[in-house]
This record gives structure tokens, C-alpha cells and sequence, in this order.
């Protein structure tokens, strides 16, 4: 990095913004609207996730202010009662008169849509929350929310309650040596029906993301609901570096040190920290301005053609591979995790939901920065580009020894049913809208099934055992394997970054196993197949599993199904004495009729619909009960046995 680019990330990261942020810079761009009526509008859904992410907007606003270069700490906090409280030791939000609206900057905020420091690239460069909703949006979603600011040795304080009615104007009570903004709230019932209740887990493993986002900065997360208050610190100056360390802590690494760049061009900062592992999936997390960009972007294609164009050029240039030879995207990217961030003053993301960058100058601009930065760095430390090298080329060997593995599993057209599985029972629809795949465990329970379903727009594809780990497998094996060849086929739509989800046969991929622990890790090393190689289609809402029952009981004529032991004991208590019981160990004991009945009638049956609400946690989680190594998953077993349903 030369020295010009040294001062400008510098100027980025330790100068204060040069601007003022008083009440005459928040611009009002809209009233408020009734933000009660559709509340999904700005925060998504008023379910659990929604809920949470009343805290997020709030919080975005504190780490706006450390972006800025103003507060240094951020202190969140959950109140006994579920109340939620927000504090940094930034400039205090503004409490002169805002022009526009003739009310203070504190008011503004939180009463009027769209009214912010953030629209006119004033009071702030860079900026997660660009839409100015956040403040305004709690504020109308709330039983009640107190704003308490510290600026000019006053203290400023404004209740207000019934989604967002102010009590009164902002007020002076006291006097202080502080400076900075709490914001406490209480999230209303009667938007939130759901609940109420803030998940620790969510709310920390959001904090400590943003914590390794925005190097140095300390992020204090406190649960005051207990006998004893829990308090973790987040504070990390080694920013991504320590992100991906932390994504890696499970895996075995190929080289100690994380491969870690940075630069600015066109007032646009990029920061990339990559290490490579054993492993054969690659986990690339992008972000701009702290938002995860889940869908990838400009920032992302940027870093591929860079590390594609490096890793070759050395290659090439030390003799590893030929000069006609070409290591693909897909094998410089085998066991790498990496994290790309950029803060960019005006992004902009395709869609409302800001999964996506669409800046076309970024593409440019992180190429740029990677492939200087990694270059030299390759040329500094060779035995690190040796390892990542040959890394690089046995994925592609290995690639294209899977090749002609991978044409097995596809379809010439949708008409050659032909080359569908042996074993497949498919049914006569070919409108995939209504058609739905049965994926069971074992022949015997696959007979039935067959025998029992619905041949209009039920098929069924039994496999035989365990499918492979693919956790712990490469790509050519994974072809080799004829259960998931079979289910490849069946599915029509390809997989990994061939796969065209528009030629998915079935809108449903129903996961059938026994209820038992064999059943369940068939299960689990199915979804670890889907999430890995065909996650679209969990993205899609398109993978289910089945419920089947427990119990059978039967009194006389009346018969009732069960899914667990406390409906049994509910059932039982209700019919009274000589009750015949019985136990399914397996879908194999029921014959078609009673399987139709009881976990293949769409009119009666239990689905369960398999999502993906973060990707980064799925992803580790997949590693550790998947992976290599034993002791997190043992250290996983042992705190979480008290949720399992224990039959003995």
C-alpha cells in the first residue's frame, strides 16, 4: 500500500467528519405514516425477527456515530420486562429546532418518516441505516420509548408512548459532564403478538458481528432478565482478521497467518481478510456499511475476478501449472473463508431488502485493491502462496475428475423419463407447482409410501442407508455416491453453480425418516447435502420434513395418532382404561393406508418448512456437528442434551 493510500484510509478511519450534525442538518423528506397499519412495510414481519430488528435500528444509529468518528462505545442492554436499552458515548443526538418542522432534532427524529442526518452527505460519510425510517419506526412500534440525551453539559430527556404520541416537548432535567444518547423502549403487544421476549443468541450473535466489522470500537451486550445479569464485551482491533479466525476456529487451516488487505479509491474503503482451510466449501460473507449483502454484489464479483486473475498469474509464473493451463473460480475458492467489507458513501442495493450491492465502480475498486495487495503479499511470502497454489490445483483435478460423475446425474430433458432413477415412483403431474418428492429412508417404508400415496402429484425415492457426509467429502465423490446421484437426477435442476432452480420437478422435498436418532442423522446429513450444493432450494421454501407419529392409540372404533409423549398422556387421559398403545419405531410397522393417513394427506398431516435466517450461523453449525473436529461438537452435545427428547 503506498503512502497516499495510507493517509486516505487514515483520513477514513481516525478523522472526525469535518460537517456539524445539528437540528438544521436533519432534513425532513416526509410525514409519518401510519407505520402501525403496515408495520411489515419497514421491519419485515412482526413475528420474532421483526421484534429484533427494532433493536437493530436503533443500534445502527449508535454505530453510525462511530463511523463518524464520534462514539467509541455502545452499551445494549435487556431490561427486566423485556425492555430494551441503547447507549453510546457519540456527539448526543441534535436538540436545537429543527426549521422544517418546527420541533427539536430529538422529536424530528423519532416522529417524522424519513427525517435524518443521512440524505444530504452531511452529518455523516458513511451510513448502514440510509433510509431514515429506523428511529421514527420503533418509536411508532412501541408501548412506550424514553430518549435521554448528553450534549452541552445538559441533560435532554422525551418520553413517548401509544406508538410514538410525545408526552411532552424535550426537556432539560439536569446537568452533566457526559456526552452521547440512550434510547430505552418498550416493543407494543399489540403489534408484536408473537412475542414479546428478545432471543440472547440473536441479539449477540448480531453484536459480535458488528464488533468485528468496526475494528476497536467496544460493544457491551447486558441481560439484566435473570437472577444473575450476564454481560459479554466485544472490543476487536483486529477487525476482519479476527472475524475470519473466529469462522475458521473449527477447521483445519493451511496457513497461520489470515491474508488481510485494505484500501481506499474514489473515497470507497475496501477490507478483505481471507484464510484458506482443508475443507471443500468455500464460505465468502460480504458487507456493506455492516450490512450483510447475503446475495453477493459488485463488491463480490470483484473479489472473484482478483483472486482468480493472482492466483493463476503465479501459477503460471512459477511453473506450478502450464502456460495453457487455467485454474477456474471454483477451484481457487475451495476451502476459503472470507470476509469483504466496504463502507461506501452512497450504495446502492438492488431491491429493498439490501441483500444485494449494485454500485458497478466497486468492481473495480475491490479488484484493484485485492489484486495489488495480494500480489505483493504472494511475493512476500511464498510458502503461504505454495500451499493456497496446490490447494488450487488439486480442486481442479479433482473437478475434473468429477466431471463425467456430474453428466450421470443429468437429465437430457424433462420428457426422457428414461433416465430418471430406477427406484423413483414418479408421479403422473408434471406441473411442479403441485408435485412433491418423498425422500424415504429404506425400502420397506419406501413400499408403503408408494402404495399409500397420492400417484397424481406424490413421488417417492427411497434410499438405501446413510448418504454420504458431504461435509467431509470432495465433489467427485459426491457424484459417485448413487443416493445423492439418484436424488440429483430426480431434482432435474442441477446442483451447485450449474444448478437452474426454474427446472426444479417438484415444489416440495419432503424428508421422510424414522423418529428415531438414526432417523435424524439421515436427516441431518440430507439437509447438510441441500444446504451445501442445493441451497436454493431451502432459500426457495421448497425442503419439508415429515412428522410422522409416535403412538397409535385405539379404544373400541375411535383410533387417534400421536406425535409425542405429552399428547399421548393428553389422549390417553381423555379415553381412560384398556387403551391399546402402540409404538412405531419405524414408517416400515405402518401399512399404506395408516402412512397416508397420518404423514402423507396434505388435509391432515404435519410438515415442518426448512429456512435459512442466517446463513453464517447454519454454516458453522453444519461444520461442527459435520465436520473433523470432535471436541466443539462433544462441547455442543453436552449444553444443548436438555432440550432433546429422550425416549428410554
Amino acid at each position: 500500500m503506498d503512502e497516499k493510500q495510507m493517509k486516505e484510509i487514515e483520513e477514513l478511519e481516525n478523522i472526525k467528519v469535518d460537517h456539524s450534525y445539528t437540528a438544521d442538518d436533519i432534513q425532513v423528506l416526509e410525514g409519518l405514516e401510519a407505520v402501525r397499519k403496515r408495520p411489515g412495510m419497514y421491519i419485515g414481519s412482526t413475528s420474532e425477527k421483526g421484534l429484533h430488528h427494532l433493536v437493530w435500528e436503533i443500534v445502527d444509529n449508535s454505530i453510525d456515530e462511530a463511523l463518524a468518528g464520534f462514539a467509541s462505545d455502545i452499551e445494549i442492554s435487556i431490561e427486566k420486562g423485556d425492555i430494551i436499552r441503547v447507549s453510546d458515548n457519540g456527539r448526543g443526538m441534535p436538540t436545537g429546532i429543527v426549521e422544517k418542522s418546527g420541533i427539536s432534532g430529538v422529536e424530528t427524529i423519532f416522529t417524522i418518516l424519513h427525517a435524518g442526518g443521512k440524505f444530504g452527505g452531511g452529518a455523516y460519510k458513511v451510513s448502514g441505516g440510509l433510509h431514515g425510517v429506523g428511529a421514527s419506526v420503533v418509536n411508532a412500534l412501541s408501548e412506550w420509548l424514553e430518549v435521554t440525551v448528553y450534549q452541552n453539559g445538559n441533560i435532554y430527556a422525551m418520553r413517548f408512548e401509544n406508538g410514538g404520541k410525545p408526552q411532552g416537548p424535550l426537556e432539560v432535567i439536569g446537568e452533566t459532564d457526559k456526552h452521547g444518547s440512550t434510547v430505552r423502549f418498550k416493543a407494543d403487544a399489540e403489534i408484536f403478538k408473537e412475542t414479546q421476549v428478545y432471543d440472547f443468541d440473536t441479539l449477540n450473535t448480531r453484536i459480535r458481528q458488528l464488533a468485528f466489522l468496526n475494528k476497536g470500537i467496544k460493544l457491551v451486550l447486558r441481560d439484566e432478565r435473570g437472577e444473575e445479569p450476564k454481560e459479554i464485551v466485544y472490543k476487536y482491533d483486529g477487525g476482519l482478521r479476527q472475524y475470519v479466525e473466529y469462522l475458521n476456529k473449527n477447521k483445519n487451516v493451511l496457513h497461520e497467518e489470515v491474508v488481510y488487505v485494505e484500501g481506499v479509491e474514489e473515497g470507497i474503503l475496501a477490507e478483505i481478510a481471507l484464510q484458506y482451510n482443508d475443507g471443500y466449501m468455500p464460505n465468502i460473507y460480504s458487507f456493506c456499511n455492516n450490512i450483510n449483502t447475503a446475495e453477493g454484489g459488485t463488491h463480490e464479483d470483484g473479489f472473484r475476478l482478483a483472486l482468480t486473475r493472482i492466483i493463476n498469474a503465479y501459477a503460471r509464473d512459477n511453473g506450478m501449472i502450464k502456460k495453457d493451463e487455467t485454474l477456474a473460480g471454483d477451484d481457487v475458492r475451495e476451502g476459503l473463508t472470507a470476509i469483504i467489507s466496504i463502507k461506501h458513501p452512497d450504495p446502492q442495493y438492488e431491491g429493498q431488502t439490501k441483500t444485494k450491492l449494485g454500485n458497478s465502480e466497486v468492481r473495480k475498486i475491490v479488484s484493484s485493491i485485492l489484486g495489488e495487495q495480494l500480489e505483493r503479499f504472494f511475493m512476500e511470502n511464498p510458502s503461504t502462496a505454495k500451499v493456497i497454489v496446490d490447494k488450487a490445483i488439486l480442486a481442479s483435478k479433482a473437478r475434473m475428475a468429477a466431471k463425467k460423475a456430474r453428466e450421470l446425474t443429468r437429465r437430457k430433458n424433462a420428457l426422457e423419463i428414461s433416465s430418471l432413477p430406477g427406484k423413483l415412483a414418479d408421479c403422473s403431474s408434471k406441473d411442479a407447482s403441485e408435485c412433491e418428492i418423498y425422500i424415504v429412508e429404506g425400502d420397506s417404508a419406501g413400499g408403503s409410501a408408494k402404495q399409500g400415496r397420492n400417484s397424481k402429484f406424490q413421488a417417492i425415492l427411497p434410499l438405501r442407508g446413510k448418504i454420504l457426509n458431504v461435509e467431509k467429502a470432495r465433489l467427485q465423490r459426491i457424484f459417485e455416491n448413487n443416493e445423492i446421484r439418484s436424488m440429483i437426477t430426480a431434482f432435474g435442476c442441477g446442483i451447485g453453480e450449474e444448478m437452474d432452480i426454474s427446472k426444479l420437478r417438484y415444489h416440495k422435498i419432503i424428508i421422510m425418516t424414522d423418529a428415531d436418532v438414526d432417523g435424524a442423522h439421515i436427516c441431518t446429513l440430507m439437509l447438510t447435502f441441500f444446504y451445501r450444493y442445493l441451497r436454493p432450494i431451502i432459500e426457495g421454501g421448497y425442503v419439508y420434513i415429515a412428522m410422522p407419529p409416535l403412538f397409535k392409540l385405539q379404544k373400541g372404533q375411535r383410533v387417534e395418532y400421536v406425535y409425542d409423549e405429552a399428547g399421548r398422556d393428553e389422549i390417553l387421559a381423555q379415553m381412560g382404561e384398556n387403551v391399546n398403545i402402540q409404538r412405531y419405531k419405524g414408517l416400515g410397522e405402518m401399512n399404506p393406508e395408516q402412512l397416508w393417513e397420518t404423514t402423507m394427506d396434505p388435509n391432515v398431516r404435519t410438515l415442518k418448512q426448512v429456512n435459512i435466517d442466517d446463513a453464517m450461523v447454519a454454516d458453522s453449525v453444519f461444520e461442527m456437528l459435520m465436520g473433523e473436529e470432535v471436541a466443539p461438537r462433544r462441547e455442543f452435545i453436552q449444553e444443548n442434551a436438555v432440550y432433546a427428547d429422550i425416549d428410554i
